[in-house]
């Protein structure tokens, strides 16, 4: 019963830390400080998705279900719990491609709208 708890924690946090590395580069607006987290962050989740490896949340969840008696998906966090609800089954490829530009066009507008404000003259 506790592994099945702390499995599902772990879910909660692989969340928690999904939507920071897509949306932390806002919490940079109000707290500027807060980019020194969002960026190691944003570039682990980018390195862990282009080179296909997997989170190491993964296989401890997996293996806190396997001790509490539940059952085990045999992909990925992002593959069993995030794709489903991003990427329905008819998205295309192009499209994909487009989102994930608008995130990385997103992202680096909101970083050099903060530059500027920063380097401004009073």
């Amino acid at each position: 019963m506790l592994e099945a708890r702390l499995a599902d924690l772990i879910v909660l946090l692989h969340v928690a830390f999904v939507l920071f590395v897509l949306f932390g580069g806002f919490l940079s607006v109000k707290w500027p400080r807060a980019m020194w987290l969002h960026v190691p962050a944003a570039v682990w989740g980018a390195v862990v998705e282009f080179t296909g490896s997997t989170c190491p949340l993964t296989p401890l969840e997996n293996r806190l279900r396997e001790q509490s008696g539940q059952s085990l998906y045999r992909s990925d966090f992002i593959a069993h719990y995030i794709l489903p609800i991003l990427y329905p089954d008819d998205l295309t490829r192009e499209l994909q491609t487009a989102l994930g530009t608008v995130v990385l066009l997103l992202n680096a507008a909101l970083y050099g709208w903060l530059w500027h404000l920063s380097h401004r003259r009073p």
